[in-house]
């Protein structure tokens, strides 16, 4: 036999509640995403590595994190990039294209599609092997002009 038990909470029973549950999502360590697989890393490196184009007035993108110093850091990463754009333009998300730079190339870009913003991009649990990582971003502005930066993150173990 089943019985049903009805318990009444006042508001601030409830409040109390569903306050803790929400401390207790915090309090989860953030999960950490998956940007380049071990798979993807033995890949062979692309001939002619990184090479970029001429000097541009497009919008530029800026390694802010992890340091652009070439240091070596431990995954996971905290991947920031910040986009520039002049003459009030502004960056258009949808164009963004992120690729690892290997032969045959890979394109990361829907891994990162959650974190891409006008203002730049933001995966601060960038799941990487360790290893030199070559990595390619192309942004385009509003105004048509692109730009683009090469940059490689280095894991260690």
């Amino acid at each position: 036999m089943t019985a049903l038990v009805k318990i009444r909470l006042g508001i601030g029973m409830k409040a109390f509640l569903a306050g803790c549950f929400v401390a207790a999502a915090l309090a989860l360590p953030a999960q950490a995403q998956m940007l380049i697989t071990a798979e993807e890393a033995a890949l062979p490196a692309a001939p002619g590595g990184m090479a970029l184009r001429g000097v541009t007035r497009g919008p530029k993108v800026h390694l802010v994190s992890p340091a652009a110093s070439g240091a070596v850091v431990k995954s996971p990463v905290d991947l920031q990039l910040k986009f520039e754009s002049f003459g009030g333009s502004s960056i258009d998300p949808a164009l963004v294209k992120v690729t690892y730079i290997k032969s045959p190339a890979v394109d990361l870009t829907p891994r990162l599609k959650d974190a891409i913003k006008p203002t730049g991009i933001a995966m601060p649990t960038a799941q990487l092997p360790p290893g030199d990582h070559p990595i390619r971003v192309e942004i385009k502005d509003s105004e048509g002009r692109a730009g683009a930066a090469n940059f490689t993150l280095k894991v260690g173990n």
